[in-house]
């Protein structure tokens, strides 16, 4: 009754535990120890939802998996490798064995289909074995083999994604040698440090916070170091735009460049997924990030 946020905080206390073992945290859920799990194992989901008081909370999101090239590395200076690396992976492969349906394509750009500014207009990038090999062939490289770094700390699946990627490119003819790195360290030692790994972004509420934070030049986290003077310019200039048509069409326009011209292929848009009690209530569940942007405790109740 004396929470400083008038209309928030419907429970008396608030724990929150960390269960590191999938397995475990499931029978917790089932067995009332806890009352909400984020992250549930997708494969096993159809099974939870058979279990008697527990629902399961999906909205789609901003989150989406990457898989980051450096441009400061030979050869991913080279937008021919770039494209023909994004053409040879099978998005909607991606979204159904990795994500088991909860989620969507990626389109090579990181504003979500929820998002204001989201160019709906965009061509999607389909899986193209022919302009995959194109490419490579015009950037000289089609005999060369690409090395992708991998890690299950960088998401859930991100190793078996990897494979993916792997066998769809060989329909192309291009190699690529899957390196499993130690989850330990992934984030210090493989992002940011290899050629090319796999990676995920929680997404940004605008597309300038966004870009701002991972595409602009200059950014501590563009972890491709990639750069390209029109899209700064722009980015610049959408911040000043009070046109809304003006601005939207400044941001659709760093959309295409993005897609078309930056180093991060983006697979999918992963929904987020709980797992509750058949009591927890809520309302408006937030799309910004996982336990309802980050505010379950001040706005979810049991009833």
């Amino acid at each position: 009754p004396n929470y400083w946020k008038e209309g928030r905080a419907h429970v008396d206390e608030v724990e929150t535990l960390s269960i590191v073992d999938t397995n475990a945290r499931t029978n917790a859920l089932k067995t009332g120890q806890i009352d909400v799990m984020d992250r549930p194992e997708l494969k096993t989901l159809h099974l939870m939802k058979k279990s008697p008081g527990v629902q399961i909370i999906r909205k789609t999101s901003t989150t989406h998996y990457t898989v980051p090239m450096l441009t400061t590395i030979k050869p991913y200076d080279n937008n021919d490798v770039r494209l023909g690396l994004k053409f040879a992976v099978d998005r909607e492969q991606m979204v159904q064995t990795i994500l088991r349906g909860y989620g969507s394509v990626g389109n090579d750009h990181p504003i979500a289909s929820i998002q204001k500014y989201y160019a709906s207009d965009l061509p999607q990038r389909s899986y193209d074995p022919d302009k995959a090999k194109y490419h490579l062939k015009k950037a000289g490289l089609l005999d060369h083999t690409f090395k992708l770094h991998a890690a299950d700390a960088a998401f859930a699946g991100a190793v078996d994604a990897a494979i993916l990627y792997k066998e769809s490119a060989a329909k192309a003819g291009i190699k690529i040698d899957v390196v499993r790195e130690p989850d330990d360290g992934y984030w210090s030692n493989v992002w940011t440090k290899k050629g090319w790994c796999m990676c995920y972004w929680g997404g940004r509420a605008t597309p300038d916070w966004m870009f701002t934070t991972a595409y602009a030049a200059e950014a501590n986290w563009n972890d491709t170091k990639w750069k390209h003077e029109h899209f700064n310019k722009l980015l610049v200039e959408a911040r000043a735009e009070l046109d809304q048509k003006k601005r939207g069409e400044m941001y659709a326009e760093m959309q295409n460049i993005v897609r078309d011209e930056a180093a991060t292929p983006v697979l999918a848009f992963a929904d987020i997924v709980l797992a509750a009690s058949d009591k927890l209530k809520y309302k408006n569940f937030a799309s910004n990030s996982n336990l309802d942007g980050l505010k379950c405790s001040e706005r979810w109740w049991f009833a």
